[in-house]
């Protein structure tokens, strides 16, 4: 699955738009390295996300095409 359609799926980022152009400016990192837009992301990666002076890293759990809103969290765990 493509890393901008995961980190929307999941509800890390709200928009697809969002989550692409935060991949574009390379502040999205998958196992410490710079993720494109169209990076496949698989089960077990280390997802990074830098916001102005913070982050957040997110473990991918299970990937889903499409899930409902509580359902989203089951998809990464928060380390």
């Amino acid at each position: 699955m493509r890393i901008d359609k995961f980190l929307k799926n999941s509800r890390l980022i709200k928009r697809r738009t969002v989550a692409k152009e935060a991949c574009d400016q390379g502040r999205v990192f998958i196992n410490d390295k710079v993720a494109k837009a169209g990076t496949e992301v698989k089960t077990g990666d280390i997802i990074r996300i830098e916001f102005g002076n913070s982050s957040i890293s997110a473990k991918v759990l299970n990937l889903s095409e499409s899930c409902k809103k509580e359902d989203a969290a089951t998809m990464y765990e928060i380390i």
